[in-house]
């Protein structure tokens, strides 16, 4: 078998001659010997002009006129065989040339092929043989079986290459680990990173972290050295079941050895980051990743875009963004609808319009996440002429809308007070079965509710309760606007209590139920609900500062008002003229006329309601000096005399006694 792998001699040699056998009888004269011999030949053309001459005779083709024969008959058709072979050579150079495969084989690689049967295949049969046998072992319970005696018939067969691939094969864990095991008890085994990279890739593919654990160990104290391979592999087990504390301790561990991890590795460990929404971690991965000098693809720009736009990083998103295109790599859709979302999300609308020319450059369709974000902008611009445009853009590329445009569309017929095409669109998504989100129930029940159909707002949000769609607070709030608006207190206040339970209701919320109270009259239901908010910690808005501020001075509640109005002064809400009319109003009556007259000479123009207010403060304190330069300025106002006239009959009215002088000057005054 040695001569077999001389290179100096062929494969295909025969068998030495036995000197015991008999004499070979003599051959022939050559002359006498009708076959051409056999010559065996190293060139690299195996055509040649003896070829052709086969002993066998061939039938000559039939001529009607028969030619005069050339010397060699088969010359031409060995001439034209060997320009056709030529021609192929020609074009079948390079990576894709078709060349016989034992053509290609050396002497030595044939001969090793028939030693390990092969037959073609990538493995012998012997390792094949043990893959199946190990394989095996799998339908067999732990502890059934003993690995030694199972790879009995394997003993020295197998080289340290073979058993890795027997190894590399196994698809089991407890099979990896017994084979190994087998494995270290043979001969030919010696410690290497490979086979340990192995063990640890199976390991953590079934998510056997503390084996992982300990077969790297095992590796350092058998004096192996951990290369990019083996540590990458334990960082991507880490990854992949989410141990992430104990990914980014031992990613340090492997930095201080200064190993660098390859870009793959990164790509693995910032995706399996960003899933758990560890943006705030990916994006020190990232910086730490160009720290190091390594060259990010195109998955590493799309994870790093999509956690800058998670945390509102919009600068930083567009510079990745333009790296990005910089390095070659061009964005996907999903990349260019984070960036179109982002910007419509902080009010920069150009940039987010730019975003979608570019992609119609590109030839990238929009999905319909990205056209409902630039319908959004549209909608909060009141721009209905882009929109329609874009509606047009959707249906010359044939998009197929869903539920969530149908929704904003409902919207638009909304804010144009196109309410029967409004609900026409959403009888359409009630046929053809789009009807599952509770925002598009929420957007026709608000078309309702602006037109003033009460019942029928109420009406969408029964059936969304009644086919199991949960109601948001968003919805909450719509339904209580509507009892609000039909003044019926004991649903509003059901549907408040419900809202509560969900979570802690808005200020709007607050604000519309506290209006209900105080147009009904209900002021104690109103100072329980302002205690409620004021327990709850509900942060006030302008609205619901107003409101409250009402209640205090229809109550009289001076102390409250006071200390309600030093707040409005530290958040910057300037208290509005009806509302300063009410505390003149609430002083008043109080007694407090000074503080009456202070908050009359802040305003900058009072108006006759405001006149009309300390007029007849005055004339109920009997001042018929103020009462007159008060009546002075009433009357000097637009509408003045109307109010002068409204107040005398108010007075007659309610049968209250004024004093002569009083109805002298109110008389003097307003003629």
């Amino acid at each position: 078998m040695d001569c077999l792998r001389s290179p100096f001699l062929s494969p295909f040699t025969s068998s030495p001659q036995n000197p015991f056998a008999l004499p070979r009888p003599r051959p022939r004269s050559k002359a006498l010997d009708s076959k051409p011999p056999v010559r065996s030949s190293n060139a690299s053309d195996p055509w040649s002009l003896s070829d052709g001459n086969s002993g066998r005779p061939r039938p000559r083709p039939y001529r009607r006129n028969p030619r005069k024969p050339l010397s060699d008959d088969d010359a031409r058709r060995i001439i034209q065989a060997k320009a056709q072979y030529l021609s192929r050579l020609r074009r079948n150079q390079g990576s894709g040339a078709q060349t016989p495969r034992w053509i290609r084989r050396t002497p030595e690689q044939m001969a090793q092929l028939i030693e390990d049967d092969r037959d073609g295949h990538l493995y012998g049969k012997h390792v094949v043989a043990a893959i199946r046998k190990v394989r095996a072992l799998a339908a067999r319970p732990e502890g059934s079986y003993d690995m030694r005696e199972v790879m009995a018939s394997f003993v020295t067969k197998l080289s340290f290459r073979e058993m890795c691939v027997v190894l590399k094969e196994q698809r089991g864990w407890r099979q990896v680990r017994d084979f190994f095991a087998w494995m270290k008890l043979q001969l030919c085994y010696r410690p290497s990173v490979i086979v340990y990279t192995i063990v640890l890739r199976i390991y953590g593919q079934v998510g056997k972290i503390k084996l992982a654990e300990q077969i790297f160990l095992e590796m350092l104290e058998a004096g192996c050295e951990p290369d990019e391979v083996a540590c990458g592999t334990m960082l991507c087990a880490y990854a992949r079941w989410g141990r992430h504390k104990d990914m980014m301790l031992f990613y340090s561990a492997v930095r201080r050895r200064d190993i660098l991890p390859s870009v793959a590795v990164f790509n693995f460990m910032i995706s399996s980051l960003q899933k758990r929404k560890l943006h705030v971690k990916v994006i020190q991965l990232w910086k730490q990743m160009l720290d190091d000098a390594v060259e990010p693809n195109r998955f590493t720009y799309t994870i790093i875009i999509s956690s800058y736009a998670k945390e509102n990083l919009v600068d930083d998103a567009f510079d990745a963004f333009r790296k990005m295109k910089k390095a070659g790599f061009p964005p996907e859709e999903a990349t260019y609808s984070l960036l179109i979302t982002l910007s419509v999300k902080h009010g920069k609308g150009d940039d987010a319009l730019q975003l979608y020319e570019e992609m119609k450059t590109l030839a990238i369709i929009p999905s319909n996440y990205t056209l409902a974000s630039l319908l959004t902008l549209h909608c909060k611009n009141a721009n209905y002429t882009k929109a329609l445009v874009l509606f047009t853009d959707m249906e010359r590329n044939k998009i197929v809308l869903d539920e969530v445009i149908y929704g904003i569309l409902i919207r638009i017929y909304g804010k144009l007070g196109l309410y029967e095409d409004a609900l026409k669109t959403f009888e359409e998504i009630k046929i053809i079965g789009l009807l599952n989100d509770e925002k598009t129930y929420v957007a026709m029940a608000n078309v309702h509710l602006n037109v003033g159909n009460y019942e029928e707002a109420v009406e969408v949000i029964e059936l969304m309760r009644s086919r199991n769609v949960e109601l948001s607070n968003f919805a909450y709030n719509v339904l209580l606007r509507c009892y609000v608006a039909k003044e019926d207190v004991v649903s509003a206040e059901l549907t408040f209590q419900m809202l509560s339970k969900t979570g802690l209701p808005d200020a709007g919320c607050c604000n519309d139920l506290l209006r209900l109270y105080a147009k009904l009259g209900l002021f104690e239901k109103a100072k329980v609900l302002i205690s409620q908010v004021r327990h709850d910690d509900i942060e006030f808005d302008e609205g619901l500062y107003k409101t409250v501020l009402e209640v205090y001075c229809k109550e009289g509640m001076i102390d409250d008002a006071e200390i309600l109005m030093e707040e409005m002064e530290n958040v910057d809400l300037a208290v509005d003229r009806n509302t300063k009319t009410s505390l003149m109003a609430m002083y008043g009556a109080a007694g407090g006329l000074l503080k009456a007259e202070s908050l009359l000479k802040n305003l900058e123009q009072p108006d006759p309601i405001a006149f009309s207010v300390m007029l007849c403060l005055y004339l109920e304190n009997g001042d018929s000096e103020k009462a007159k330069e008060i009546l002075e300025s009433l009357c000097q106002t637009n509408g003045g005399l109307s109010t002068a006239n409204q107040l005398i009959s108010k007075y007659a009215r309610e049968g209250k006694p004024l004093v002569k002088a009083d109805i002298y000057i109110i008389h003097l005054i307003c003629t």
